[in-house]
């Protein structure tokens, strides 16, 4: 058994982590990090609730930690972890800034461990189904590819700290996922533009992103926002021979915010009704044909690290996947300020 500690219970924790490691064999959840209260322990029992990181890497059995706090505080808490010569899961973002990323996989690496960020939406049920399109080339040579994560929501974050803008707002939030399945599917952009604003009332962190990438053969397009009260589509793809439009979002995360562990065999499954429509050109004339959605599993990445600690595969997300998001990110904030595309400079890439 892997023995694991989760720091933070809000959102990510609560409603990712503890769900997920639940339900894969192989971990036990032996302490949660709360400041003051005792949810994990009401909701799973038997775990131990501590106060700080500190008290708990201060158990030794522990192999594994799991950071789900503030943007902010993961290049620290991480750092501790490590120092503390245990293994580290850190949600996403793995950290605001590229260099921290660097350091994390430096430190790690050094001391015999894994440091694996938390990019769980590439087990999306909507990504799944995209990837498995783009790979079987039937919408003939692809142009463009946009992808959204819209959002209605004009009032104040629900945490507060998502409105500091030391956090990264909303570029490091949604945009992590939406760049790193990029990348996933496209591999290094060759130039980033992009417009990072606020557009709700009062003062806060970015809100609303469109971010460009810019291939040799296509450009992908990523955009979310917190103003759009009409539903949107979740990614619009063209090609040479059609198109493929998907609405709806994956289902996971609702349904994991209702639970403490998975049991259902229909899980990650999307209803019809969402499952997205191909339009392909025909001899002249547009075939539709709709598209069924492949079911969505966050628990992969659970299964795929306990077999990397375990020596037997590679992990499932890897520490350049995060450093090539964050430089990503900062070419998008630069673009935003300097009002240019950004021609994009891998050099100094973690290995």
């Amino acid at each position: 058994m892997i023995r694991t500690g989760l720091v933070g219970f809000g959102l990510a924790g609560r409603v990712f982590h503890a769900p997920l490691l639940a339900s894969v064999d192989g971990y036990e959840l032996v302490s949660v990090v709360e400041r003051s209260t005792d949810e994990a322990a009401k909701r799973y029992p038997g775990v131990k609730t501590v106060r700080s990181l500190e008290e708990m890497l201060a158990d030794a059995s522990l192999q594994l930690i799991v950071i789900a706090t503030p943007n902010e505080t993961h290049f620290a808490m991480a750092c501790k972890a490590l120092e503390a010569r245990k293994n580290v899961v850190i949600d996403k973002p793995m950290a605001v800034r590229s260099a921290e990323i660097a350091e994390l996989d430096s430190l790690a690496k050094a001391a015999g461990l894994l440091a694996v960020p938390f990019h769980n939406r590439r087990w999306d049920s909507d990504f799944l189904t995209l990837r498995k399109l783009i790979e079987e080339s039937s919408l003939g040579r692809l142009v463009h590819l946009e992808s959204r994560m819209d959002r209605w929501n004009p009032g104040a974050p629900r945490k507060p700290w998502k409105n500091e803008p030391e956090q990264g707002g909303f570029l490091a939030d949604l945009a992590t996922h939406l760049v790193d399945q990029a990348l996933v599917l496209f591999g290094k952009p060759l130039g980033v533009s992009a417009e990072v604003d606020r557009e709700r009332d009062g003062e806060g962190a970015n809100d609303s992103f469109t971010v460009r990438l810019r291939y040799a053969g296509h450009r992908v397009t990523l955009g979310a926002n917190m103003l759009s009260s009409i539903p949107g589509f979740r990614y619009s793809l063209r090609g040479t021979k059609g198109s493929f439009r998907k609405h709806g979002v994956d289902p996971q995360e609702a349904a994991l915010g209702k639970i403490t562990r998975i049991d259902a065999p229909s899980w990650g499954h999307e209803p019809v009704s969402e499952w997205g429509i191909k339009h392909i050109d025909l001899d002249g004339g547009i075939d539709t044909e709709t598209v069924e959605s492949i079911p969505g599993d966050y628990r992969q990445f659970y299964i795929q690290l306990r077999e990397a600690l375990h020596g037997r595969s590679e992990l499932p997300v890897k520490s350049v996947d995060a450093w090539r998001v964050a430089r990503v990110l900062e070419w998008a904030r630069q673009s935003t300020e300097e009002r240019r595309e950004i021609a994009c400079d891998w050099s100094g890439e973690v290995e």
